[in-house]
C-alpha cells in the first residue's frame, strides 16, 4: 500500500514539475525576443537558434585606402551622391576632393591614406573626385591601389551638363561671354551653317562619355562600375540610392524618409543627415538657376552629341533616354 501511495506521489510530482516546465518554457520564449534585442545593444548578435557571438571587443578605428571612389563625372550630381551615402552608417568618406590620382599621385599610398577618415572593419571608405573620370592615367593608377575597388560615376543629359559648368563659372566670372559664344564657333555672325559647335570647350568636351568610359573599361570590368542617373538622383533620389546600396553590398538603410523635395531650388534636400537632425539642402550653389539660352543652340548641341551618346548607350549596357 506504501509503494502504491509513492507511485502516485512520484507521478504528481512529475506532472507538477512537467506542468512547471512547460509554463517556464512560455515565460522565457515571450521573453526571450526582448532579451536578444538588449543583448544586441550590449554587443552580441545572435542567429535564427539564438546562439550569439561577442562582437570584437576594443576595436580601433583605423585609416585605410579607399574601397569606394566616386570618379565622375562633374556637373552631374557627385556631391549629392556623397552626401546622401553619408547617411549610412556603414559609409565612411573623405571630407574634400582628395585629387591623389590626377594631381598629387606622386605623393605616394602613405599620404592618400593619411587623407581618408578612420573606420571600424566592415564599414566602407570613400572618397570623390570628379575629374578622375576624365584623367587618363587615373584608371592605371587605381588599379595599382585595388583592382577590386568599386567605382561611382554619375551621369547626366550632356547639354544639361554643359549649362550647368558654365553656370558655375559664370557666378565666379561676371564678365565670362555668353553660352552661345563659347559653345559654338562663328556664333557672332549670326545663325547659319558657318555656325558649329566647338569641340574643344571644355564644357562641351566633358560631355563626350564614351572616350572617358572606354579607358575606365579598359582596367575594371563593367560589374566594377556602377554608371548612376543623375537626372533620376533628382526626381526619385531613394529609388536610384537603392541600386547604390545594392551594388556596394550595403543594407537598405537610405530610402524615401531621408528625403524632401525643395520646389524652389529644384532638388531634392534632407530631412535628416551624419551631421545634422533638421531638414536642410545641400548648398547655396546646388540647384543655382540657369541662364537663358538660346533654343537654336541647344538644338545644335543635341545633334552634336546624338553618336556620341548612342556609342556610350551601347558601352555601358543603358539607354538614359537623353534627347
Amino acid at each position: 500500500m506504501r509503494h502504491i501511495v509513492s507511485i502516485r506521489k512520484i507521478e504528481i510530482d512529475e506532472k507538477k514539475l512537467t506542468l512547471k516546465y512547460i509554463f517556464l518554457k512560455h515565460h522565457i520564449s515571450k521573453y526571450r525576443s526582448a532579451g536578444v534585442r538588449f543583448a544586441s545593444l550590449l554587443g552580441f548578435s545572435f542567429d535564427d537558434n539564438y546562439h550569439y557571438t561577442r562582437l570584437k571587443k576594443n576595436q580601433v578605428p583605423v585609416k585605410r585606402l579607399p574601397d569606394v571612389l566616386v570618379i565622375g563625372v562633374k556637373k552631374c550630381g557627385t556631391r549629392a551622391l556623397l552626401e546622401f551615402l553619408r547617411l549610412h552608417p556603414d559609409v565612411r568618406a573623405a571630407g574634400s576632393e582628395v585629387h591623389f590620382f590626377d594631381k598629387f599621385y606622386h605623393k605616394g599610398f602613405e599620404w592618400y591614406r593619411d587623407k581618408m577618415p578612420p573606420t571600424l572593419e566592415g564599414q566602407i571608405t570613400m572618397e570623390k573626385t570628379p575629374s578622375y573620370w576624365v584623367t587618363r592615367s587615373a584608371p592605371k593608377r587605381v588599379y595599382a591601389m585595388n583592382p577590386g575597388v568599386k567605382l561611382l560615376a554619375v551621369l547626366r543629359d550632356p547639354v544639361t551638363r554643359a549649362i550647368s559648368d558654365y553656370t558655375q563659372s559664370a557666378s565666379k566670372r561676371p564678365s565670362l561671354p555668353r553660352f552661345e559664344d563659347l559653345a559654338l564657333i562663328n556664333n557672332s555672325a549670326g545663325w547659319g551653317s558657318s555656325s558649329m559647335v566647338d569641340a574643344t570647350w571644355p564644357p562641351v568636351r566633358l560631355g563626350v562619355y564614351a572616350r572617358p568610359l572606354k579607358r575606365w573599361l579598359r582596367r575594371f570590368p563593367r560589374s566594377r562600375l556602377l554608371l548612376i542617373n543623375g537626372e533620376r538622383l533628382i526626381v526619385d533620389p531613394a529609388a536610384e540610392m537603392a541600386r547604390v546600396q545594392e551594388f556596394l553590398g550595403l543594407k537598405l538603410v537610405i530610402t524615401e524618409k531621408h528625403f524632401y523635395f525643395n520646389s524652389t531650388k529644384g532638388f531634392p534636400c534632407l530631412l535628416k543627415s551624419e551631421s545634422r537632425s533638421t531638414p536642410h539642402c545641400l548648398g547655396k550653389t546646388k540647384g543655382r538657376s540657369h541662364p537663358y539660352i538660346d533654343p537654336k543652340t541647344i538644338e545644335r548641341l543635341r545633334d552634336y552629341y546624338k553618336p556620341f551618346n548612342k556609342q556610350f548607350y551601347q558601352l555601358a549596357g543603358i539607354n538614359f533616354g537623353w534627347p
